[in-house]
């Protein structure tokens, strides 16, 4: 019976675990941590997206880097199979708006529970509050590994197979700070330096600081970069969703989507929409008609029907125009201007949260050192990765967790079979 050893008991790890139990592997989990799924939990504000009920086919289109990667990963063990296992171990899924699966009962420690159990019953050995200090190899095969509890003494202890499921550097307080990255250098693979990805931008203008606390729905969102100093034509990304002002900038559902097509060291600009559902020509109609209804109202009262209270100042004060002017007095000129303004307010990327405020990691273990077919690393046999560890990340929506099942179970399964 081949001895796997699995490092991390996240969502990659249990189910590399469970598969590598199921194809006949002898195996231990170990986990720094004190319980499994710390970072699960949080997922989802703590509801935690299982995955994504979309096609497989469209599963590809959210995967930001190395798609083609997860092909055999992803369409050995796709969504319906991950859902099939949660409802078949007794954890009822609802599917809500975008695809985006749940369990019913809202709670991610549900999920957790659920998989925890699964593992168990595979016959798993799991160590918890246990810290592994290194990989080991000899003549290009894994060997051991060295580990110890918190007030142990260092252990070695041999093993036909390791699986790396550490995750990557998002959330430190969960116990992702990059120990696998460490793991897989000093084996010889090389890593795409980690950045924080899926996570809040800050802002250059001052304005965005003074909306602090303002949601906004229904919003489109265009980004560009800037190529020679100029702005290039194309948008690097086009969304619509919801944002959040914050006190550095902006955050929310469309803003961190938005961050995954983000390059450090690119001049970018964002774009807002605020009247995404109307033309210029329609919202500038618009505007004239609310004109017309006072035609001696100040700017600054009349625009109460088309942004909320707190927008309404910077607002006006972006438009130029005078705030105590009569809108019966601004020209035809000045009017469209505004809608222009409405229609893309511009504002200026000058960074983005860490990695204590991102939901992923971009970066990690070089995939092409990586055999897609099994996660078997192409430099030590016996030696595999599985989820955020690896140089893959997604679109919100289910789609990292579904990486994480993917790998996790094909590499468990590959691991437990081979020779």
């Amino acid at each position: 019976m081949k001895k796997i050893a699995v490092v991390g008991c996240g969502a990659a790890g249990m189910m590399a675990a469970i598969a590598a139990a199921e194809s006949g592997g002898s195996v231990t989990v170990f986990e720094k941590n004190e319980k499994p799924g710390k970072k699960i939990y949080i997922t989802g504000k703590g509801r935690c997206n299982v995955t994504n009920a979309c096609d497989t086919e469209d599963f590809f289109d959210n995967v930001r880097r190395n798609p083609r990667f997860l092909y055999s990963a992803v369409y050995s063990f796709d969504s319906d199979m991950v859902r099939d296992f949660f409802e078949k171990n007794g954890c009822r899924l609802k599917v809500e708006r975008g695809n985006r699966v749940f369990p019913v009962s809202d709670h991610s420690s549900d999920i957790i529970r659920t998989i925890f159990a699964a593992v168990k019953k595979a016959g798993v050995k799991v160590l918890f509050n246990v810290k592994v200090h290194s990989i080991e190899a000899r003549n290009g095969r894994v060997s051991e590994i060295t580990y110890s509890g918190e007030n142990d003494p260092i252990t070695r202890e041999a093993f036909d197979s390791v699986i790396v499921c550490t995750g990557g550097m998002s959330y430190p307080s969960t116990g992702s700070t990059g120990d696998g990255y460490a793991f897989a250098r000093n084996l010889g693979h090389s890593i795409v330096p980690p950045l924080p990805s899926l996570v809040p931008f800050e802002i250059g203008e001052g304005w965005c600081k003074t909306l602090q606390g303002l949601s906004l729905k229904n919003v489109g969102l265009k980004m560009f970069f800037e190529e020679s100093g100029k702005k290039k034509k194309k948008p690097v990304y086009d969304g619509f969703g919801e944002m959040l002002f914050t006190h550095f900038g902006i955050s929310g559902p469309l803003v961190l989507t938005a961050s995954s097509y983000y390059e450090r060291g690119m001049g970018a600009h964002l774009f807002l929409d605020l009247k995404p559902a109307l033309s210029e020509e329609q919202l500038d109609k618009r505007i004239l008609r609310d004109f017309d209804d006072a035609p001696n109202r100040q700017f600054k009262n009349s625009l109460g029907g088309l942004f909320p209270s707190k927008l309404v100042p910077v607002m006006v004060s972006l438009s130029g125009i005078d705030p105590e002017r009569a809108v019966n007095s601004i020209t035809r000129d000045e009017r469209r201007s505004f809608a222009g303004l409405v229609k893309s307010v511009p504002m200026t990327i000058t960074g983005t949260r860490d990695f204590n405020e991102a939901i992923i990691t971009r970066g990690g273990v070089n995939v092409r050192e990586v055999d897609p077919s099994t996660m078997e690393s192409k430099i030590i046999s016996g030696l595999y990765f599985a989820g955020e560890v690896l140089d893959v990340d997604t679109q919100t929506g289910g789609f990292n967790l579904q990486v994480a099942w993917s790998t996790g179970h094909l590499s468990g399964m590959s691991a437990g079979a081979g020779e």
